[in-house]
């Protein structure tokens, strides 16, 4: 955990970096927790406000932004005319997009933290953050999905998609888009102190403490390769439902020998086979887990293990929980209809 500064301070000074095609609540939702930090628990409690944070938003031109959902959004300034600020948060940004601001915002982006701002991104956000280099060399994190795409650009930055947040020291990013009240509450304690932190979070019905996307996250089959062979495996692999599988009936199937095999399948998929299987399992496991119908052992069964303690704790290895932490976080979200029709 970070060391949070407790003392008192005049109030932090926020810009929000808005940028076209961005998911609105990436650029509303941090400027309501920032806004209420100190505000709506002062009122609740019938005591006076104490504004914590002043907050602005910026575009890279000082035109108005067009959201993902077609809100505009008019912010208070353009981008260059915020020269002063301790905080920047860069909005989520759609990747097709950024080539035609990354020019502008990079040498503005360094600018700040030159003169001692600290740097936050939220969701694909973190894409624009990585492209000044500030990020070189240190973890980050971004939306799970997008997490190949990331690496592929950004390899020398360690990324961390397990993380909801990651803090290296004035740079932060944030995963998936709704990350945005995680990271904006991480922020209010770093500021302000956990006291605030958690008045803000219970006066705004916040869940604080959250710390990874991975039981969100679906598994990528990693099939965008050219090896037919390796292919076929990944095929048998999901075709044989709950079966016993070797690593050396695999390497057979593959018409290699088992050292040959395990290379090639690293070469194609980026991992091992025994990796790739079980992470293949653990999703399966989350689609089983979502039915209440099926208990522990059935679910174990299901997917290949005969040792339902074995499945727990692999469970818990993949995802930091375990099947039932997961099966009762996935109920209280209502992610069951969800999942079921995506």
């Amino acid at each position: 955990m970070p060391e949070f500064d407790l003392g008192a301070r005049p109030p932090t000074r926020v810009t929000i970096l808005a940028l076209d095609r961005t998911m609105a609540s990436t650029v509303t939702g941090p400027m309501d927790i920032f806004g209420q930090a100190g505000v709506l628990w002062n009122q609740i409690a019938g005591v006076d406000p104490e504004p914590r944070f002043r907050v602005e938003i910026a575009s890279v031109d000082g035109n108005p932004v067009e959201c993902l959902n077609r809100v505009c959004i008019q912010p208070h300034a353009a981008m260059d005319r915020v020269k002063d600020t301790d905080l920047v948060l860069i909005s989520s940004e759609d990747l097709a997009v950024l080539s035609d601001v990354r020019d502008e915002v990079v040498p503005w982006l360094v600018e700040r933290v030159g003169d001692g701002a600290s740097i936050a991104s939220v969701c694909t956000g973190a894409f624009l953050l990585a492209e000044t280099g500030l990020l070189d060399g240190k973890r980050a994190t971004t939306h799970w999905g997008f997490a190949d795409e990331f690496r592929r650009r950004y390899p020398k930055v360690h990324l961390t998609p397990e993380c909801l947040i990651t803090d290296e020291g004035n740079l932060y990013c944030a995963g998936g888009a709704h990350s945005y009240f995680d990271l904006s509450l991480y922020l209010v304690e770093k500021y302000c102190g956990y006291e605030v932190a958690s008045q803000c979070a219970r006066a705004l019905l916040l869940e604080m403490g959250r710390a990874s996307q991975v039981p969100f996250a679906i598994f990528e089959y990693q099939k965008h390769h050219k090896d037919k062979e390796i292919l076929k495996v990944q095929n048998l692999m999901e075709q044989t439902d709950g079966g016993k599988l070797s690593m050396e009936k695999l390497a057979e199937e593959a018409g290699m020998s088992l050292r040959n095999f395990k290379r090639r399948f690293r070469g194609a998929t980026g991992e091992s086979p025994l990796a790739y299987l079980q992470r293949y399992r653990i999703e399966k496991a989350k689609r089983l887990l979502e039915n209440p119908a099926n208990n522990i052992a059935e679910v174990s069964r299901r997917i290949g293990y005969e040792n339902a303690d074995f499945f727990r704790n692999l469970f818990k290895r993949h995802t930091r929980m375990t099947p039932n932490a997961y099966r009762e976080r996935m109920l209280r979200n209502g992610e069951f209809s969800m999942r079921k029709n995506s």
